[in-house]
């Protein structure tokens, strides 16, 4: 998948997990974009050693894959600005 494409995918799961962890009147575009691909990645490393497959081109597992990824690393985030 090209850069063009992990944009995308990372600009929606951003997005999504944005509004489910209601963190969307917070983040930004560049936000969004940003937790999103970190998220693709997280949720990548997630989903093999749970024995399944990360991101696999621009299809809708792969947006789910970022999403739950997206949506963990807003809860880590979220729980270090608790704390702090």
């Amino acid at each position: 998948m090209g850069i063009l494409g992990w944009i995308v995918i990372g600009a929606l799961a951003g997005w999504i997990a944005s509004m489910l962890t209601n963190n969307d009147e917070k983040m930004g575009a560049g936000a969004n974009i940003a937790v999103g691909i970190i998220g693709g990645f997280l949720g990548g490393l997630v989903m093999n050693l749970l024995g399944g497959s990360g991101i696999t081109g621009f299809n809708l597992w792969s947006l789910l894959v970022a999403v739950i990824g997206a949506v963990i690393l807003l809860w880590i985030v979220s729980a270090i600005k608790r704390r702090a």
